[in-house]
């Protein structure tokens, strides 16, 4: 069976400039170090640093799948130590903010950072597309996810391309309640988009093609 590649993306306001804006140039020099050695460590396969607003943002790849704990810990260390020798010395607006607790716990889920992470198998080309929003709905997403995977209008592989035909299954999260259902479309199509259009509180989840359960997108 084919080597998984995971794909993890976690982000953190760790401080910024001017109020809720943009990051510090130093916060992502900081950063592109810390992984930089991660990588030449093999922890991680490649990196890639950016922001959005005064969101940092980590996208790794590796091979230790979801969830793991020396990736989220290296995530974690990585916006502590750019809190502690970037941000607070600068002395950025709301330095480490999103960092809630002291001390790691082995997953950064429910400490503060977002956090999108999905397993595939690699293609010989495979590019891949991040959506990254600040201070946005919880369902930013939802539209674009339902026109990519769900609208002929939108997708002619949908209509025309074997391996898309049978359509694909949208795990949507209720937020309030803590839920999750999965749709399945085209046949719970109507259902998908009486959810979606309250992205307050539903949010696309996950993402799954129908032929062979394959992960094809994943939301924070």
């Amino acid at each position: 069976m084919p080597e998984k590649i995971t794909i993890s993306l976690i982000k953190a306001d760790v401080g910024s400039l001017c109020g809720h804006h943009v990051v510090h140039p130093k916060q992502l020099e900081a950063a592109r170090k810390r992984l930089e050695e991660a990588k030449k460590n093999g922890l991680i396969i490649d990196y890639y640093v950016f922001n959005c607003g005064d969101d940092l943002e980590l996208l790794m790849t590796h091979t230790k799948g979801e969830g793991n704990p020396d990736i989220h810990g290296l995530a974690w260390n990585t916006f502590k130590e750019v809190t502690e020798k970037v941000s607070r010395p600068l002395k950025l607006y709301a330095a480490g903010q999103d960092l809630l607790v002291e001390t790691f716990s082995g997953n950064v889920k429910g400490m503060g950072p977002g956090v999108a992470e999905m397993e595939i198998v690699e293609r010989p080309s495979e590019p891949i597309v991040v959506f990254a929003a600040d201070k946005t709905e919880p369902g930013a997403w939802n539209f674009p996810l339902y026109k990519i995977f769900a609208s002929p209008d939108n997708t002619a592989g949908l209509v025309i391309d074997p391996s898309m035909h049978e359509g694909f299954i949208f795990r949507v999260m209720d937020v309030v309640e803590g839920k999750v259902v999965d749709l399945s479309c085209p046949e719970e199509l109507y259902s998908l988009v009486a959810l979606l259009g309250t992205p307050g509180r539903y949010v696309v989840e996950r993402i799954f093609r129908k032929s062979d359960r394959a992960v094809a997108a994943v939301a924070s």
